[in-house]
């Protein structure tokens, strides 16, 4: 990085030269300048700054004053251009500083113009002109001016602030040219190709400024030009650019093609322009491929935190696998209602009673019914309930992880004690039980995958892994189940022909309306989708998953 010094005002001439060795010339010309005034003391001028008069001076006059201060600068006869201002010992430390700062080689002005009465500065005139100076890496080019103000004896002086050499300039800030610095350029937050910028899709634009103020970026080039620093000399703003870098980039999981696809799944005209998120992932690797969503209460993907429905299914079979040793032929009756902890229980609307249904028929059709009625049986023991909280924590990694750049997301529940009718609700993805669509397609992907993968945003970010790994015999058993959902069961409607599909629908009362859940794998991807108010999983999510699915 350049070094800079903080600079102050400076103002217009028509004198030009040609500065070489600059610092050593500077040493000399302000050995041999003699004496210069101060802030608040009378200087070499004459002006006196205790007693400025109220009027301002003529505009022959003021235009005479600031051709002096100039020609004096452009020769870096810097202590006598001080000597022309109200503050000589701040201006003789800024012009130097506008020296160093900018490596300067020769400084040219012209084109000096009274403005008349100054409307910053009370009691000055305002006298404008054009800066050429050559500086580091090329020419820079500016319009800049100065208020000359008069003292009761009618001496006059440039009045000194540090927005003369540049417009606008603050007093603790300072100029540099060449390389620029630091925070001029802002990271680019892009998908995985390296190139897509995530700020592009409008489901992602929040969550890309998040990670490029948490994110540490990489490569890029810096460009050269003049920028104005802070005073912790980090780069505020650009002033000129000669010659443009490549912004350094932060690469993220994201695909950009398939989130292009997402972001038109949560507008499917079925969904009657009902919130509606959706998250995909990579089940091999747990990277995060495409997050979408609408609606008005945020980001609903990572955090519309909602009860699951019957989406939970998956979780609650696989509790009845592990810790009861049941299969997917095991017994799981069937009825139109059930009794519960002095709670009655439905099934939804076209699901037929059948008494001698197994876990895999009822897991099909999605029968409410009989997962509570397994659940409940073999899962509560009196008032301890916490089989299917385990049974996500330890094998489906439920728990407070990040997905990496700062991003926020709302962790899922299932309470550890349930009690009343949620012992039996939380069977079904009801009662205190909630999830989001990034929870819901992880727990797809952990079944696909045969073990636990995080979800992730940024490529080799540290990802948590679950207490225990879920067993190659409970995987194979959710993998038959959920592909019979996806070819004849819930699910067909959607997603029946898709080859390699699995998954499980879900809807989920919440208040006067239902929402809706599904949530799916290929061969490649792992998804779920949330629509809130859809009537039925499948005729709602459904559309978001398959758009995602096939790729179209």
């Amino acid at each position: 990085m350049n070094r800079a010094v903080k600079i102050g005002i400076a103002g217009t001439s028509t004198a030009l030269l040609t500065v070489g060795g600059i610092g050593a010339y500077n040493v000399v010309q302000a050995m041999s300048s003699g004496t210069t005034g101060s802030g608040g003391t009378k200087a070499e001028s004459g002006f006196d700054p205790a007693a400025v008069s109220s009027e301002p001076p003529s505009d022959a006059k003021a235009v005479e004053l600031t051709r002096t201060f100039l020609d004096q600068w452009s020769a870096q006869r810097l202590d006598r251009a001080a000597s022309d201002t109200d503050a000589s010992a701040t201006a003789v430390s800024a012009l130097r500083g506008y020296a160093d700062g900018l490596h300067l080689k020769k400084l040219t002005f012209r084109h000096l113009t009274s403005a008349g009465p100054s409307t910053v500065t009370a009691g000055a005139t305002k006298v404008t002109f054009d800066v050429t100076a050559q500086v580091a890496g090329g020419t820079w080019t500016y319009a800049s001016a100065v208020a000359v103000r008069q003292s009761t004896n009618g001496r006059t002086a440039v009045h000194w602030n540090n927005s003369v050499l540049s417009p606008g300039l603050g007093d603790d800030q300072s100029l540099t040219a060449g390389t620029l610095p630091a925070g001029v350029s802002t990271a680019k937050v892009v998908a995985s190709d390296g190139r897509t910028d995530l700020s592009r899709f409008s489901s992602l634009r929040g969550m890309a400024a998040t990670i490029r103020k948490n994110a540490t970026p990489s490569g890029g080039s810096a460009g050269t030009g003049v920028a104005v620093l802070g005073a912790d000399g980090a780069g505020v703003k650009t002033l000129k650019v000669f010659s443009r870098g490549k912004a350094p980039v932060i690469r993220t999981t994201i695909d950009a093609s398939l989130q292009e696809v997402a972001e038109a799944a949560v507008k499917d005209p079925h969904l009657q322009d009902k919130p509606a998120g959706t998250v995909a992932l990579d089940w091999r690797t747990g990277h995060l491929l495409a997050i979408a969503h609408t609606g008005a209460d945020g980001d609903i993907a990572v955090n519309g935190i909602k009860s699951p429905g019957s989406t939970m299914k998956i979780i609650t079979s696989a509790a009845l696998f592990d810790r009861v040793g049941l299969t997917p032929n095991s017994p799981a009756p069937c009825t139109d209602s059930l009794m519960a902890n002095s709670q009655l229980f439905h099934n939804d609307s076209g699901v037929r009673a059948n008494p001698a249904s197994t876990l895999a028929q009822a897991f099909t059709v999605s029968c409410n019914t009989a997962f509570i009625k397994d659940g409940f049986h073999y899962l509560v023991h009196g008032q301890e309930a916490s089989a299917l909280h385990d049974e996500a924590v330890n094998v489906f990694g439920m728990g407070s992880w990040s997905i990496g750049g700062g991003v926020a997301t709302t962790d899922p529940s299932i309470p550890v004690d349930a009690q009343g009718g949620d012992q039996a609700a939380q069977f079904i993805g009801q009662g205190r039980v909630t999830a989001t669509p990034l929870f819901m397609a992880s727990v797809a992907a952990t079944v696909r995958g045969v073990g636990f993968k995080q979800p992730v945003i940024l490529p080799g970010q540290h990802q948590e892994t679950a207490p225990r790994p879920i067993s190659a015999r409970t995987a194979g058993y959710l993998q038959s189940m959920m592909r019979s959902v996806a070819t004849g069961g819930t699910a067909a409607p959607r997603l029946g022909g898709l080859p390699g599909v699995g998954a499980k629908t879900g809807t989920a009362e919440e208040g006067d309306h239902t929402n809706g859940w599904l949530t799916a794998y290929n061969s490649r991807i792992a998804v779920a989708a949330l629509v809130e108010g859809g009537r039925s999983g499948v005729d709602s999510a459904g559309y978001v998953v398959r758009h995602l699915l096939t790729g179209n």
